[in-house]
């Protein structure tokens, strides 16, 4: 692969935290969010409708996106003690350090630092994998214990304790929804109402302060809107969802905070920004019926699930002179991509070992087909596999695999043992068609079975 004669772009990706595909107005007219920033990139760049998170649950997701490899080939249960990303392994940090990027995460990392103790350094994590600076928390607003992180150590031991927090029964949320927080461990300058306006200016200060004689690659993963749904008093009461539309609003306004950062540091025209969020939303049909608004915008399923909601995810790429403006990409891709098409994008080569499930969609970007046709994934609370070629997809279970009902169903003599769908004429997955097409079950299972034994890339 030849260097490009054109300077590197800047990359900016913004991940936000169980946002659903129908959040966002830009991918569902009925939306009753309003989004105006994440719309104007969407206005302003490429809107993908089939793109994918590697897993549909937080430390799923996170590490499929960094490394190129989807996670069900590594143990992603160890995260809370031990780091999911071995030494010396490719990310899309390392890659762009190598390439001569000022490297920078800020947020949620969720993909495990080697833990001994919050008073000592904790390795594995961003600046070992290949981020130059770092500052964030170790995993969810609602899981303790809570403290930010500034590189590789605690800014401040979690000395202090939180006490367990629930929506009142009265708002009609779910135990899994509205203020929800677990008890635990706090550092005494940790107050979660602050953590997200907090990110935003550690993000809008790299972008202000960046020395332009090398590209800046920064992962800005916000924690919301994950629980706890903590709207500030600016946007209490100003959507028509609850406090979820409320969150969910303030993280568009944070979004718009950096896009502006980006045109005031005059870096917007050279920068290749990607807005996505990691898995899909905790929203209810009760929730859909209260408030009119479908946060999985017609879509089957939540969070955890093998069904299209839990992990069909908003996505839009703003690069002006290479993505059409307004224009919207039908291309499935999947988060492990990155890897390969910021090689592609930087002129590098990606080791064989390296990036196993990527492939670039920097032709999708230019408004070409990329080579993608297949997407292999885990759901997330059982071992329940999905694969999709063009249209068809199979999962090998009955239910949702995930947080949706059913999530097991045992099946019946002679029946269905696992769901068919072609999505082409059924995104909804309302009709299972795995006893009618017995040969695209054969085929689909098979597809499956290579891609869980080989290297994805590696079989084209």
């Amino acid at each position: 692969m030849s260097s490009q004669a054109k300077p590197k772009p800047n990359i900016v990706i913004i991940l936000v935290d169980d946002m659903g595909y129908g959040d966002p107005g830009c991918f569902n007219s009925r939306s009753m969010i309003s989004t105006p920033h994440i719309d104007s990139l969407a206005r302003e760049g490429m809107k993908f409708t089939d793109a994918h998170a590697p897993g549909p649950l937080c430390h799923m997701s996170r590490y499929g996106l960094l490394t190129g490899r989807y996670p069900f080939r590594t143990n992603v249960g160890l995260w809370p003690k031990n780091p999911l990303i071995k030494e010396g392994q490719m990310t899309i940090a390392s890659l762009a350090k190598s390439q001569g990027y000022k490297t920078s995460m800020v947020g949620k990392w969720h993909v495990g630092f080697k833990e001994n103790g919050y008073d000592k350094p904790l390795p594995g994590g961003p600046v070992d994998r290949g981020f130059d600076s770092y500052f964030g928390i170790r995993a969810s607003t609602d899981i303790p214990p809570y403290f930010y992180i500034r590189n590789n150590k605690a800014v401040h031991p979690p000395t202090g304790h939180i006490e367990k927090e629930l929506s009142p029964e009265q708002t009609g949320w779910n135990g899994i929804q509205g203020r929800m927080r677990r008890a635990g461990g706090i550092s005494p300058d940790m107050n979660i109402d602050d953590v997200l306006p907090n990110f935003t200016d550690e993000a809008v200060k790299i972008i202000r302060t960046h020395q332009k004689k090398k590209p800046l690659m920064l992962y800005l993963a916000y924690p919301a809107p994950h629980t706890p749904w903590l709207p500030s008093e600016e946007f209490l009461g100003k959507s028509k969802v609850g406090i979820y539309g409320d969150f969910v609003m303030m993280v568009d306004a944070q979004v718009g905070k950096v896009l502006t950062a980006l045109e005031r540091a005059k870096m917007d025209k050279d920068t290749l920004v990607i807005f996505t969020s990691d898995n899909g939303p905790c929203w209810f049909d009760k929730d859909v019926t209260k408030y009119g608004h479908d946060s999985q915008g017609g879509l089957r399923g939540m969070k955890a699930d093998a069904w299209e909601a839990g992990h069909r995810m908003p996505f839009v790429a703003r690069w002006p002179g290479v993505t059409k403006p307004d224009s919207t990409s039908k291309q499935l891709i999947c988060f492990t991509d990155f890897l390969a098409t910021f090689a592609d994008i930087m002129g590098a080569e990606i080791p064989k070992e390296a990036g196993p499930d990527s492939f670039s969609f920097l032709p999708s970007l230019k408004g070409k087909p990329s080579l993608r046709d297949t997407f292999v994934m885990r759901a997330g609370s059982a071992k329940v596999m999905t694969v999709r070629e063009g249209h068809w997809k199979l999962i090998d279970a009955l239910g949702s695999g995930g947080f949706s009902r059913p999530k097991n169903v045992k099946p019946k003599p002679a029946g269905a043992t696992g769901q068919l769908y072609h999505l082409g004429k059924d995104p909804s997955e309302s009709k299972n068609l795995f006893l009618e097409h017995p040969e695209i079950v054969k085929r689909l299972f098979s597809k499956l079975k290579a891609v869980k034994n080989v290297s994805h890339r590696h079989l084209k």
